[in-house]
């Protein structure tokens, strides 16, 4: 046996290979759902259902994609947490499944297939999307889709599926930018190697028509507003997201991934530098070129995650050809019941089985800390945990401020708050108090302007955690300032503990005069 092209022995395995990936993936699936209200909404949950009351072709902060979808599932299924979760599980369970696709499109047998949906689900770092509504879990997808048929096109030579190709590319760049890295790396990959044969037909090049008129609407858009979301970017890698070097990168995906997947995936990259099938060395250059643009764009940890399942389908194949090779018959149980073992270990930490406190207990039983890929301090949880604990208790002490002003107060009250996690918890919580809808600076909710009430009257979360210096800075603008409550949920991200909400009476302007210096894209 060797490392090149790899026929299946028989067709029984054709028949039944795919077994085990689909059940790994129906497992993954009932898995997610069973959680999926085990804690709360998330702050970009709640951004996102805000913004599905704003239907564009782009937002500051993120393409139209995602949010044409959750603007289709509210109004099918409705907006609770069953509801919105439901297509980011099914995401992750089909890349599970294109995983395990992969690996026989690649020559891979049995024990490939199932080994590579098993290194997917066992990779923390892919599963966890499958648990929030986000971009995440449908990059990941279109990242894998793109990856199959990169295979398909290469493999077997088949370059009229670059329109396919291309038609992938422009929807995962219409749901998030990341998508582009993808399209570096492989381009990168081609121009390297023979494979650059492909320039010269049409249909790559229609392919990239194809990218082009997809995406065309929000590159209009973008013109239109002025290129919001280079601002964006630029404010969130310069100021917002944690700056990690090459080994602090590398060693993080080591870890994301599941630290006995390591070898999987890294011979995934083996595999295709070296198999005999040189037109699918392309697909080797693709890791290096992809990690080293992330790295310079000082990208978050898990924005190169969407990677793995190409490099886990080649690397399982390459474990197949290892496993047949090697005398000792134990190594090839040895080493998957171990990955099913550690796999069941860190099960907690991306996905919520356990009750917060559990989860807490358990944590510091193994000794982790935990971290943020944002500039900002936590307490006992994750940032992706934190963030959707005390939403419902601050939007709470809003209702008991409004409650206290009169109703003709009441008729031209602002409720201003500092980020769009905050807006959007007042947007979504607030209908059933009878709130107005939240003021907000941050991001799409600056676009989406002051509205026509002044700010006579207003609820304000201060911006500082000093009570005397928010009287200070809130006397410089209102005649009256009272305070009302903190927030104080246990489990919130730090800087949404202790929070002071005053009632404000008085302005000695407006909002609408305020606004264009208020803008603040992060």
């Amino acid at each position: 046996m060797n490392s090149g092209k790899r026929h299946l022995p028989d067709n029984r395995i054709l028949r039944h290979g795919m077994t085990l990936p689909v059940i790994l993936a129906i497992f993954l699936l009932a898995l997610l759902v069973i959680v999926h209200d085990r804690y709360g909404y998330f702050r970009d949950e709640l951004y996102y259902i805000a913004c599905t009351d704003h239907l564009s072709w782009g937002y500051v902060d993120l393409p139209p994609l995602s949010i044409g979808i959750l603007w289709v599932v509210r109004h099918l299924l409705g907006d609770s947490l069953q509801a919105i979760r439901f297509l980011p599980s099914v995401a992750v369970a089909v890349v599970v499944l294109l995983t395990g696709l992969m690996a026989r499109r690649l020559g891979g047998g049995r024990l490939a297939q199932g080994l590579a949906a098993l290194s997917a689900v066992a990779a923390h770092g892919l599963i966890g999307h499958g648990t929030l509504f986000t971009m995440n879990p449908f990059d990941l997808l279109f990242w894998t889709l793109a990856g199959y048929v990169s295979i398909v096109i290469l493999k077997e030579n088949r370059p009229k599926l670059w329109i396919l190709f291309g038609v992938l590319a422009g929807l995962g760049l219409l749901n998030k930018y990341s998508m582009g890295f993808l399209c570096v790396g492989l381009f990168g990959g081609l121009l390297l190697t023979p494979e650059r044969k492909h320039f010269a037909t049409r249909w790559f090049w229609l392919g990239i028509l194809a990218t082009v008129i997809i995406v065309l609407p929000h590159v209009l858009w973008q013109i239109a507003y002025g290129f919001p979301s280079l601002e964006f970017m630029r404010n969130a890698s310069q100021y917002k997201n944690v700056s990690l070097g090459v080994v602090d990168f590398l060693f993080g995906q080591i870890k994301t991934m599941n630290f006995l997947n390591a070898p999987i995936w890294i011979g995934g990259i083996y595999f295709f530098f070296v198999n005999r099938d040189r037109h699918l060395r392309s697909l080797g250059y693709v890791y290096p070129i992809v990690f080293v643009v992330m790295i310079l764009s000082n990208a978050k940890l898990y924005y190169l995650s969407v990677i793995y399942p190409l490099f886990l389908a080649g690397g399982a194949v390459q474990a197949e050809i290892f496993f047949h090779r090697v005398r000792w018959t134990w190594v090839q149980p040895v080493y998957t019941s171990l990955l099913v073992l550690l796999t069941l270990v860190v099960l907690p930490l991306p996905v919520p089985v356990l009750p917060v406190d559990a989860f807490i207990r358990y944590e510091k039983f193994l000794g982790q800390t935990p971290h943020a890929d944002e500039h900002s301090s936590l307490n006992e949880l994750p940032q992706y945990y934190a963030d959707q604990f005390g939403w419902e208790d601050m939007v709470a002490i809003f209702d008991t401020a409004y409650r206290r002003l009169t109703p003709q107060e009441q008729a031209e009250c602002v409720l201003y708050v500092r980020n769009y996690g905050e807006a959007g918890a007042i947007d979504f919580f607030g209908k059933k108090y009878g709130l107005p809808g939240a003021l907000c600076p941050h991001n799409s909710y600056w676009l989406w302007g002051p509205g026509e009430r002044t700010g006579n009257i207003a609820v304000i979360l201060g911006g500082a955690p000093d009570r005397e210096a928010n009287f200070r800075d809130l006397r410089g603008r209102y005649r009256y300032v009272e305070y009302v409550d903190s927030t104080h949920s246990r489990y919130a991200m730090p800087f949404e503990i202790g929070r002071q909400i005053f009632i404000c009476k008085g302005m000695n302007t407006t909002f609408q005069k305020l606004w264009p210096g208020e803008r603040f894209y992060y």
